[in-house]
């Protein structure tokens, strides 16, 4: 592989290790908070700062890098493609092979671990992306704006009605209590809790996420049929005037969305930003994206994106370690603390463990090829098993 091909796979691999951050920073509220994600806010938060921090949460992170994760994924399908190509193996049952054993793969660690994974979701758009993999890079970005269009649109007119019957805010307590009382009983109640929500929490993820996720998936591809991310130093002239377009309207959607999801969560106000807050999170993904290149383009940049390509270069690896730790932490599995930690301590938290999964990413990297999941998924693939550690 040449230099520049190596470099362009690194920068990629930084991004990728990049939205692990984003989405360890979401995922820890649901460990930690009882009520995140449902019809109410914590009755819990009683100050300033702790509905601030929810409210920063809700603004920067939610339903953004999901977002990015899934453009990487679509981008990664184009280097899949042609590396089947370089090995002249069979792209579609390679590619069958790895969906399916991702889906089990997540389907296991929702029932185990957490039961709002996203690896299942993956795995069946995958098989929608691997469909359309003669697509050209126009008409997959066209499919891609239509989808977020029509997508969003039903979202906004679904509030709309929510509204209009009454139910502008939300209103239950339930679902918070019943997770606090079995994260807070031991692991077998943990376990039960898991392998009974995921089978009602994953299909609503498909449908909450899923076309986001899926015209993210098709940007991603085409961007990779283009090679958009083979000279990141060729996005620096057009960098500052795509940033003064995705930034500000990103993050008028992403504030009305955070706004609503903070202070009036459950209802038709909600459901409505969310179709918003989708319209616009696309623009403020690429925000990100645009802002994390220009800075691996300096001296400073560069060191952190040669840290951060070790984690994205197992990101299934540290997606599913993050299940667990925040486990260790929040549930029966171990300590138990859900509804105990102050919010204003969550993010610190999640910044303590991304910099552990940073210094394990790369101490097991030099010593192998590739994360203990990336491996498996790989000998699925592949129907063969990879080296598990490096030649000397």
């Amino acid at each position: 592989m040449s230099a520049a091909a190596n470099a362009r796979l690194v920068q990629v691999d930084a991004l990728r290790g990049f939205a692990l951050f984003g989405i360890l920073s979401v995922n820890i509220w649901a460990f930690a908070d009882p009520f995140y994600a449902s019809t109410t806010s914590n009755p819990a938060y009683a100050s300033v700062l702790d509905h601030g921090v929810r409210l920063l949460v809700a603004l920067l992170f939610e339903t953004k890098f999901y977002l990015l994760f899934s453009f990487l994924f679509g981008y990664s399908f184009t280097l899949q493609m042609a590396a089947a190509e370089r090995a002249k193996a069979a792209f579609v049952p390679r590619m069958l092979r790895r969906q399916l054993a991702l889906l089990a793969l997540g389907l296991v660690h929702g029932a185990l671990l957490y039961y709002g994974e996203i690896l299942s979701t993956y795995a069946l758009l995958g098989l929608v992306l691997l469909a359309a993999r003669n697509l050209s890079a126009a008409r997959a970005r066209r499919w891609a704006i239509g989808l977020v269009v029509v997508a969003c649109a039903l979202w906004m007119v679904l509030g709309v009605l929510q509204g209009l019957g009454g139910e502008w805010v939300g209103t239950g307590h339930g679902e918070g209590q019943a997770k606090l009382a079995a994260f807070s009983a031991g692991a077998l109640q943990t376990l039960q809790f898991h392998s009974r929500e995921v089978w009602a929490t994953v299909p609503a993820l498909w449908l909450l996420q899923g076309p986001s996720a899926l015209a993210m998936f098709l940007f991603g591809y085409a961007a990779g049929r283009q090679q958009w991310l083979a000279s990141p130093q060729a996005w620096d002239p057009r960098a500052r005037r795509l940033l003064l377009i995705t930034a500000p309207l990103g993050l008028l959607g992403a504030l009305v969305y955070a706004l609503t999801a903070a202070f009036k969560p459950g209802g038709g106000l909600e459901t409505f930003a969310f179709g918003l807050g989708q319209l616009t999170a696309p623009l403020l993904t690429a925000a990100y994206c645009l802002l994390m290149l220009a800075l691996f383009n300096t001296t400073a940049g560069a060191r952190l994106c040669a840290r951060l390509a070790p984690l994205g270069k197992m990101a299934l690896s540290n997606y599913l370690m993050q299940s667990m730790l925040l486990g260790l932490l929040f549930t029966g599995y171990g300590a138990g603390w859900i509804n105990q930690i102050e919010p204003w301590l969550l993010l610190p938290m999640a910044a303590a463990i991304f910099i552990l999964q940073m210094w394990l990413s790369a101490h097991w990297l030099r010593r192998h090829p590739y994360g203990p999941f990336e491996w498996l998924l790989r000998a699925a693939t592949l129907l063969a098993w990879p080296n598990w550690r490096r030649s000397q």
